[in-house]
């Protein structure tokens, strides 16, 4: 393996024909996403319905990936993704006849919206399983970077080519294109195989005792529980300075839809180009220094948001691209760091026991912000939020249990990525 960077070599080829399947799929359930959300938001105008949304794609990731997780390390990965794609498929289909036939109510949309995330649990680990044996160790982080450019891209045109599609056609045919984009993700897995770990030995565990078994590897991987505390505390502060940035826009800055809309996109600008600086440079040698100082630079641009000026908008503007600019460094750093360290085999129910633990702190986080921001002001929130997590993440940097995780290699690790090189000529 000579080090280069993405471009020649077998494996890319059927990895990122893979790759451009699934980033169709995303733009289109990005697609349908708003267009459920604004359907709710015009049928009810209940900020209590939209909350309900919000719950019915949030409690999956906290309630069943755990179970997910480790039902990906008993299956086969690939047609997991399938099945995962083909449900998500059947259930736009059943929505959309519903929207036909003018029958569609607002638990259909809910039950529908609990569904697809429900599905989609199981497909992220398995992704994400599956990638971590198709790309070399070495290319990891530059994977990590294009899937944060994808997410951003899909930030920036989902919600207006949403729009737009609301506005020319009936719902049923804006969810119509969500089948078109599963298509298009289905379709590579049905003849590009995907390696799969080795299951062979001493007989299973139940599906506790395996869960169990991926939590067992994180207490035992010196420093990992400490990364996922700091990021589950990041997910607890940070995240509910996204949800009250309208209010910001506001109360603060006097502004409206307009200027609200600017911020959104040029967060999802910034995670674009951040994902693609990441997706070009693959972050330094210990990717937890780059996970570490893209979570200080995030931790610094939201207790910037909170002071600056009111008549310093554009300023805002900035700190807004910068925001989606570091989420981009701090998530694509991290996931390649995890991949690169996690055993193949107890991939699944590792990232699943991770994504459910930080995102169970944004419910948490909202519930404080809310009223504390009702009593404060929105822009005590930032400073609440920006100021400790900037010494929290000091502390981190100066720890070298933290700094030196990778070095932590696990029974399994160093067998996995020699099998991963051995099975990517080439790269």
């Amino acid at each position: 393996m000579d080090g280069s960077g993405v471009g020649t070599g077998s494996w890319k080829r059927g990895f990122f024909t893979i790759w451009g399947g699934q980033a169709f799929s995303l733009m289109g359930s990005g697609l349908v996403q708003f267009a459920l959300v604004w359907w709710l938001t015009v049928e009810t105008g209940s900020a209590t319905v939209l909350a309900l949304g919000t719950l019915m794609g949030v409690l999956p990731q906290i309630v069943i990936a755990p179970w997910a997780g480790a039902y990906v390390d008993r299956w086969n990965r690939r047609l997991t993704m399938i099945g995962a794609d083909s449900l998500i498929a059947l259930l736009t289909v059943l929505l959309m006849l519903a929207f036909l036939w003018g029958a569609a109510e607002v638990w259909m949309l809910l039950l529908v919206m609990f569904g697809r995330a429900t599905l989609a649990g199981f497909h992220w680990p398995a992704m994400q399983a599956a990638t971590s044996m198709m790309v070399p160790e070495q290319h990891l982080g530059r994977v990590g970077g294009l899937n944060q450019a994808m997410y951003g891209l899909s930030n920036v045109i989902a919600a207006p080519a949403g729009a737009v599609l609301i506005a020319l056609f009936p719902m049923w045919a804006v969810l119509s294109v969500d089948l078109v984009t599963a298509l298009m993700a289905i379709a590579p897995l049905l003849v590009i195989p995907v390696p799969e770990p080795d299951r062979k030995g001493a007989p299973k565990p139940s599906l506790l005792g395996e869960m169990r078994e991926g939590l067992a590897f994180l207490r035992g991987w010196k420093g990992a529980l400490l990364v996922i505390v700091l990021y589950m505390v990041a997910n607890l502060l940070l995240s509910p300075a996204f949800s009250l940035l309208p209010l910001l826009v506001i109360d603060h800055f006097q502004g409206g839809a307009g200027e609200y809309a600017t911020m959104e996109a040029l967060a999802g600008i910034g995670m674009l180009v951040g994902g693609m600086a990441l997706g070009v440079w693959g972050g330094s040698r210990r990717r937890t220094r780059t996970m570490l100082a893209s979570t200080l630079a995030l931790s610094l641009a939201i207790t910037a948001l909170g002071i600056v000026p009111a008549e310093l908008l554009p300023l805002a503007y900035v700190l807004s691209g910068a925001i989606g600019a570091t989420l981009s460094l701090v998530n694509g750093s991290m996931m390649a760091m995890m991949q690169a360290s996690v055993p193949f085999a107890i991939q699944g129910r590792v990232f699943a026991l991770i994504s459910a633990g930080v995102t169970a702190m944004m419910p948490v986080g909202l519930l404080i912000a809310g009223p504390l921001g009702d009593a404060l002001g929105v822009r005590a929130w930032y400073l609440i939020a920006g100021i400790p997590m900037t010494l929290l993440t000091l502390m981190y940097m100066a720890s070298p249990t933290v700094v030196h995780l990778e070095d932590q290699v696990m029974d399994g690790s160093a067998k996995d990525a020699k099998e991963r090189d051995e099975r990517s000529p080439g790269a």
